[in-house]
């Protein structure tokens, strides 16, 4: 070795020296030592105790603190303390407290974190302590801790325990009551986590269920009630056609034009379908679709959402080399049994492009709707719907479907809303005349690109 490697070497080997030194407990040398505490509670020398780790996904570390919670409680006695030593602590595994190789760790402050069990309430998890409880008459020290921003170990826990068929069945008893107790099941959620994100599975968003009814849902005579029977109505039945030996999981895309009411659509699905589990995936979240599909199946009845497929139809996923996103969707719809209550609702402005991978693919779909540019009964229901309250007639909203031809809900939505400020401008309430100035507005040449914008096909 040469002597500048040498000099290298020796730095690198200081600075190992001092970032251990800072890792030991402030106080005394004396003070107890987690290795002790362990030690003591488990009966034996925590050395020479194996342990097994447990990861978790990010967004299931609360239904993890909710699962040893519970156990704890069940054992009655529970202890929980921190261990002292600041960052470094994340770098260590659950043993090498009690080895000694990386200095002595003493007792610290039980480290915790507020997390969203919902759109409007949090809990304030522990994510980073030692639990000492007893499951099955035996003592176990479990340590609980949260990924870090900065690295080292994932979310999850370490089980420490003395007889090895009790942390088997203490590991399988959490995953259990993970599952039981999830803050996910029942809610409607979005992945809001970067796909790169060190040691993370995607953050979950948790969203307001909205309430849409059936009557603000304008599309062509008994469209919505196909679509409803097929993605509510067989979660509804679903025991009935379980003893038929009929399949529930079940896949349905909504096609059409941009604007024609496929979002709204599935927001009407959505608030129908109160005691589902929602996953909303968009954009770049499509990424998440493997993981959605694994939280469905464990949260069933669920809706697995996925609007805007064919922007994703040759994307690939995060890793070098992965398949497009669209094929990694089809092989998660296919990886579900018959029996899971799991909806896949899909939409697409382009249904050309999804056709070709859906034929490569077949019966991942059953059931596609066309929901297609509103017809002149259709707009007239439109602009009923959008007029709700306002003192103009069905004679000028007659009279705004029948010169609208190829416009979609947008156009409806956005006229009413000219005719009010029109109104407004002139200083009274909106009558018919409004109304009529703002459509002669919006269908002027001068709005050509407006209407392109709102979805107007003409």
């Amino acid at each position: 070795m040469d002597p500048q490697t040498r000099e290298l070497a020796r730095s690198v080997r200081t600075f190992l020296e001092e970032v251990v030194h800072s890792a030991r407990v402030d106080a005394d040398e004396g003070g107890p030592q987690i290795g002790d505490v362990v030690s003591e509670h488990l009966g034996l020398a925590a050395q020479q105790v194996p342990v097994v780790r447990e990861e978790v996904p990010e967004h299931q570390f609360v239904d993890l603190d909710i699962a040893l919670t519970l156990l704890g409680e069940r054992g009655g006695d529970e202890r929980v303390v921190g261990i002292g030593g600041g960052d470094q602590r994340v770098h260590q595994g659950f043993s090498d407290f009690f080895a000694g190789h990386y200095g002595r760790f003493g007792l610290g402050a039980v480290d915790r974190v507020n997390l969203p069990t919902g759109p409007d309430s949090t809990r304030r998890a522990i994510s980073f302590g030692v639990r000492l409880l007893r499951f099955g008459g035996q003592p176990l020290a479990v340590l609980q801790r949260k990924s870090h921003p900065h690295g080292g170990y994932p979310s999850g826990m370490e089980v420490a325990g003395t007889a090895e068929g009790v942390v088997a069945d203490f590991i399988a008893e959490v995953r259990r009551l993970m599952v039981q107790h999830s803050v996910l099941r029942g809610q409607v959620l979005s992945f809001s986590g970067s796909p790169f994100e060190h040691h993370s599975n995607a953050g979950i968003t948790f969203l307001h269920r909205p309430g849409v009814g059936a009557d603000d849902v304008i599309l062509p005579a008994g469209a919505l009630d196909r679509i409803a029977r097929h993605v509510v109505g067989v979660g509804e039945h679903a025991e009935r056609l379980g003893r038929s030996g009929q399949h529930l999981k079940r896949g349905v895309l909504l096609y059409g034009p941009p604007g024609t009411g496929k979002t709204l659509t599935v927001r009407h699905l959505v608030s129908r379908a109160r005691d589902s589990t929602v996953v909303l995936l968009a954009g770049q979240s499509l990424a998440f679709v493997s993981t959605a599909a694994h939280l469905a199946r464990a949260m069933q009845p669920a809706i697995v959402v996925l609007e805007d497929c064919d922007l994703v139809a040759e994307d690939r996923g995060v890793h070098p080399g992965e398949r497009p996103l669209l094929f990694q969707l089809l092989d998660a719809m296919d990886g579900l049994e018959g029996d899971a209550d799991v909806a896949f609702l899909l939409t697409t402005n382009r249904v050309d492009l999804l056709e070709r991978a859906l034929a490569q693919r077949p019966g991942r779909v059953d059931l596609a709707v066309e929901v297609p540019l509103p017809d002149t009964e259709a707009r007239y229901a439109l602009f009923q719907l959008y007029a709700r309250g306002l003192p103009v007639t069905d004679e000028v909203l007659r009279l705004a479907a029948e010169r609208t031809e190829g416009v979609t809900a947008s156009f409806a939505k956005e006229l009413l809303r000219r005719a009010v400020l029109v109104g407004a401008e002139a200083g009274h309430e909106v009558t018919d005349a409004d109304v009529r100035t703002a459509l002669d507005e919006l269908l002027s040449d001068a709005e050509q690109l407006t209407r392109s914008l709102l979805g107007s096909s003409s």
